[in-house]
């Protein structure tokens, strides 16, 4: 297991499996969210058995797929409002923790700087520097809406 911590409540990793819970828990997350779509994985690994796992060991799970066709809105308020409903550290997964830290990113416009934003996903490794126009263009949208 591969867990990079973006932030002191939001950490990101590649699949995880069942067997991979009781760390999980150890490590002190509270929420399991999964950002994989059932469809690019085998059954032992879907949202479902990992959800059963999850609530087995005390956590919650949530269930946020993500595709980067359908990487929208509604999307990024999903995964937000999950981190905010928990009541600890969320351990978000996808293919490789590079989907789940994109929907991060977005979600952090307006409650931090783009620069602080791609040097948190950077220092976790994940390189998120193309994303500035699109962080900086959705900070302008937000700043209109206001």
């Amino acid at each position: 297991m591969d867990i990079r911590r973006i932030a002191p409540d939001y950490a990101v990793s590649p699949q995880i499996a069942p067997e991979d819970i009781p760390a999980i828990k150890e490590a002190g997350f509270s929420t399991v969210l999964c950002n994989r779509p059932d469809e690019e994985v085998p059954a032992e690994l879907q949202a479902e058995a990992l959800r059963v796992a999850t609530e087995a060991a005390g956590l919650r799970f949530a269930l946020n797929p993500v595709t980067h066709q359908s990487l929208n809105r509604e999307v990024v308020d999903r995964q937000m409002q999950a981190l905010e409903s928990s009541d600890g550290p969320v351990l978000a997964y996808c293919a490789s923790g590079t989907r789940s830290s994109i929907v991060w990113s977005l979600g952090q416009v307006g409650r931090m700087e783009t620069d602080e934003i791609i040097a948190a996903t950077e220092k976790a490794g994940y390189d998120l520097a193309r994303l500035r126009p699109q962080l900086e263009a959705l900070r302008e949208a937000d700043g209109e809406a206001e």
